[in-house]
């Protein structure tokens, strides 16, 4: 009897579509459904999940439009009738075992949630992202609620820490690869789309706490997401709508509001860095080649906050009232902080 469904959704980009989907035909063993929410991937993408799902006989999902990614997951969900469901990420490669050890993990610890030793970047599986974490309402001094929350071994070396790592309770687990018991939806409900781009996980394992669930991370399971920098072309456009101003100022409202959190420093800081991935991930690109390799920190920065990224939050902002628009009602994306050098220098929060 089949236990698990994957359900895999798209990230930030869809150029790593094949590398991802050929690494779960790899690597996994254990029976398992597959449902594959595309949406609106270029052409080519399309085409190609379109043959795979006919040769694999899988649930393939499209939408003609972009989705946040509680939305995708919501439009998979509806497909799993299994015991547990595991979300990955279009960008995410897994590893031998990866899906054994997750389920055993839930098996004999009786685990709501069970995440991954999950890495970053390229090369594969030597970098950490993540390792488990905290994430939950603490009340300070002044009887405000604020938000912990933080991500263990960041950073580190996979060779020089794997072997001092356990199978452990933790309170936190992000969605580039989560196994999740699918009876807890029945206590909290679907995810909440109103969660559009950033903290849905936070926002999602303290719901499973408050529920009486649990979170564990499992080392035994390797897995890495791969972002990209320079982004493919292709991939713009989607970027910009799932990193846009709008979608994070939206998102971060609703975790302030659905846990009734004291808008302090952690969220000041997160509008401070409003559209620093774009800027990191599209527009630094550009300014490179337009100082064709000189590396001058002062021409970069007239390059970037006085011609680039004011054009680019415009665009931004075109492109998200578009879309709300045309799909759902959000309300016109507000005026963010003005952009600043100051402000923006080193911004990049986790």
């Amino acid at each position: 009897m089949t236990e698990v469904t994957i359900v895999v959704v798209p990230r930030e980009r869809f150029s790593y579509t094949r590398e991802s989907l050929e690494s779960i035909y790899k690597h996994t063993s254990m029976p398992h459904k597959l449902v594959y929410v595309d949406g609106n991937s270029p052409p080519q993408v399309q085409e190609y999940l379109k043959v795979q799902a006919q040769e694999k006989e899988f649930k393939l999902i499209r939408t003609h439009y972009y989705l946040s990614p509680n939305r995708a997951r919501n439009l998979a969900l509806v497909e799993v009738d299994t015991k547990y469901v595991v979300f990955l990420d279009n960008d995410v490669v897994v590893t031998p075992g990866w899906l054994e050890a997750l389920v055993n993990c839930a098996d004999e610890t009786g685990a709501t949630v069970v995440g991954p030793l999950m890495c970053q970047y390229l090369p594969l599986h030597e970098d950490i992202h993540f390792a488990g974490g905290e994430s939950r309402v603490i009340r300070d001094a002044r009887g405000r609620n604020r938000l912990r929350e933080k991500m263990y071994r960041q950073g580190q070396s996979v060779a020089k820490v794997r072997s001092q790592l356990q199978r452990s309770q933790t309170e936190l687990c992000e969605f580039h690869c989560a196994l999740v018991r699918t009876e807890i939806f029945d206590r909290i409900g679907k995810f909440d789309e109103a969660m559009l781009n950033t903290k849905e996980h936070v926002d999602f394992c303290m719901a499973v706490a408050q529920a009486g669930g649990s979170v564990y991370f499992e080392p035994e399971c390797l897995a890495t997401y791969v972002p990209s920098s320079p982004l493919a072309l292709s991939d713009w456009h989607f970027y910009m709508l799932r990193w846009s101003d709008a979608w994070e100022l939206g998102s971060l409202s609703r975790l302030r509001q659905k846990w009734n959190l004291a808008e302090d420093s952690y969220f000041k800081q997160k509008y401070k860095a409003l559209g620093w991935r774009r800027r990191k991930t599209i527009l630094m690109p550009i300014v490179h080649r337009l100082t064709f390799g000189i590396r001058s920190r002062k021409l970069e920065k007239i390059l970037m906050y006085g011609l680039l990224a004011p054009i680019e939050k415009r665009l931004n902002r075109y492109l998200t009232d578009r879309y709300a628009q045309q799909h759902f009602a959000l309300a016109p994306s507000p005026d963010p902080l003005p952009l600043t050098q100051e402000k923006h220098e080193n911004s990049a929060p986790a």
